[in-house]
């Protein structure tokens, strides 16, 4: 799967679910948690089977983020939304994961719903880091099960976890000006390297600011994200998406580079490009380019 850019959508909007379905996202995530007034919760399962029974939402992965397992709505979601179109979904998103024991329960959870109704493919599931807990647990949690294709880092409930000062979710602030490097570099690092050693995608969380004047921002979010390794930005507005898309893709340049570098390596001779040496570890950094260059255009290329 590619998973440059996932757009969440409210569960309790369903014309907003229809316009997501169409938008440049790669993932669209419809949310029952924080998107949803309490109120709301339980009529909103209804409109998360529909969208994903009756919407056409082409080669984009399709997901629902439930709420937290520490709420009484949790078991419900699975139920009713898996059992009404379980066949139609890609993956559940499991918010504020803090053991492996919480993929643990949605994963049997998943399997008996499956089993009851006779879904012959298993649904996946994309956890978000955002508690202190989860933090500490991140490589538990990304071996929890075989299930689980992706971890995200979920800013704003992570940082009141942490009672660290957030003006705005995914924005720096003066907080971050007082802080003598990246405040987020050693949650955001574990989750990279968690997802890494067990085979997973990792994305980045939201960005508050999604207006014009906010792109430069989003942008310079995006691009940090992308230096520390993640795949890919969660995304509350389609004015995100492009930025996203751009940001995690290969650009050409990078992809002819690799092409050199491979080349280079395979001559036989001394390896060398550009005056530079040419090790291991730059060949596989060169094919990790190339073949996201190749998924990301099949993926573009498809109908």
């Amino acid at each position: 799967m590619i998973e440059r850019s996932m757009l969440y959508v409210p569960a309790s909007k369903p014309a907003m679910i229809e316009k997501a379905a169409r938008s440049l996202a790669d993932a669209v995530c419809i949310d029952l948690e924080d998107a949803v007034a309490v109120e709301e919760k339980a009529a909103a399962r209804a409109n998360v089977v529909r969208a994903f029974r009756e919407i056409d939402f082409g080669g984009r992965v399709r997901m629902f983020r439930m709420n937290a397992l520490d709420t009484h709505f949790a078991y419900r979601d699975l139920v009713e939304v898996v059992e009404g179109a379980g066949d139609h979904i890609d993956m559940v998103m499991l918010p504020k994961g803090g053991s492996p024991d919480d993929v643990r329960f949605v994963d049997r959870l998943l399997t008996q719903i499956e089993a009851g109704r006779g879904f012959t493919r298993p649904i996946g599931i994309e956890v978000l880091i955002e508690t202190a807990a989860g933090f500490l647990f991140a490589r538990e949690i990304a071996q929890a099960s075989p299930r689980i294709q992706s971890i995200v880092f979920g800013p704003g409930d992570y940082s009141a976890s942490m009672r660290m000062p957030m003006t705005a979710i995914g924005e720096p602030d003066e907080n971050d000006d007082l802080y003598p490097g990246h405040r987020w570099n050693a949650v955001m690092h574990t989750i990279v390297a968690a997802g890494r050693a067990n085979g997973l995608r990792c994305l980045d969380g939201v960005y508050a600011g999604y207006k014009d004047k906010d792109m430069a921002g989003f942008e310079r979010s995006c691009r940090i994200a992308r230096s520390m390794g993640f795949d890919g930005k969660q995304c509350i507005h389609p004015n995100q998406l492009a930025i996203a898309n751009a940001i995690f893709s290969p650009t050409r340049d990078e992809m002819e580079k690799a092409e050199r570098i491979v080349r280079a390596a395979k001559s036989g001779a001394a390896a060398s490009l550009d005056g530079k040496m040419i090790d291991a570890a730059n060949l596989r950094m060169s094919q990790v380019v190339l073949d996201q260059w190749e998924r990301i255009q099949d993926k573009e290329n498809r109908p």
